[in-house]
């Protein structure tokens, strides 16, 4: 029998190319929990402390609101962006 071993999907996000990509896929889902996990997954990619750091939110707030049950503010999140470097742009989207 095989042995799964756990998978973290932070350790493949090794350069910001990949970042954009991984966040543009996630918002392209529309699924407000799936972006907000997503973005967990990046800041822990780029070190949560140091995410905490340059919110100024505790590294305790930041895990419970990007996580699969959070519901971040706009507020954080944005602020979560811009200390990862990324940011939002708007597009008209056909019906």
């Amino acid at each position: 029998m095989n042995k799964l071993t756990p998978y973290d999907p932070a350790d493949a996000l090794v350069d910001d190319e990949e970042i954009a990509v991984f966040m543009a896929d996630a918002l392209e889902t529309g699924d407000c929990a799936y972006i907000a996990q997503a973005l967990g997954v990046v800041a822990r990619a780029k070190g949560m402390s140091n995410i905490a750091q340059h919110t100024g939110l505790s590294r305790e707030q930041l895990y419970r609101s990007l996580s699969e049950k959070g519901n971040p503010t706009l507020k954080t999140t944005l602020a979560v962006m811009k200390a990862l470097g990324l940011g939002l742009t708007i597009r008209q989207v056909d019906d």
